[in-house]
């Protein structure tokens, strides 16, 4: 069963050692890791805040969020639309690698598993899959 009735582009990241993606209208942009502060108290998941374009952003670590075994340093972030939040704060995920926007027909994506609120489905393609995660669900409080 698809989860969307309509052709739809995601970028494609990389998480250990499988391939995840976001619907590219939550990314404002992409950056390299730079200097985090760490904030005091924080969830776990939260590696700490940076600023970019003026803005504070949290910087979270959705390997921590998914229970994924981190196997290299994070090389990029993924920067979302404050929107996507709940709070309306800017917030950026730490990613190993950033891939590249594909063009997905909602003929390649079935149902997310039972109960999994953060997976908005899973995405069919050759031999492999990518989890299409919905970030605002992740993000909900």
């Amino acid at each position: 069963m698809a989860t969307t009735t309509t052709t739809s582009q995601v970028l494609e990241f990389g998480l250990g050692d499988e391939q995840y993606c976001v619907s590219i209208d939550h990314v404002t942009e992409i950056v390299d890791v730079g200097s985090v502060t760490a904030v005091p108290n924080a969830p776990p998941y939260v590696e700490g805040v940076m600023d970019l374009r003026g803005r504070t952003t949290a910087i979270v670590d959705p390997k921590t969020i998914f229970d994924i075994e981190a196997r290299v340093d994070p090389k990029r972030i993924v920067v979302f639309d404050p929107q996507v939040v709940a709070d309306g704060t800017a917030a950026g995920w730490l990613v190993d690698e950033v891939e590249q926007v594909l063009t997905v027909p909602p003929e390649n994506v079935d149902a997310p598993p039972a109960g999994d609120e953060g997976i908005q489905g899973i995405v069919r393609r050759d031999e492999d899959f990518l989890i299409w995660i919905d970030p605002a669900a992740v993000h909900a409080p």
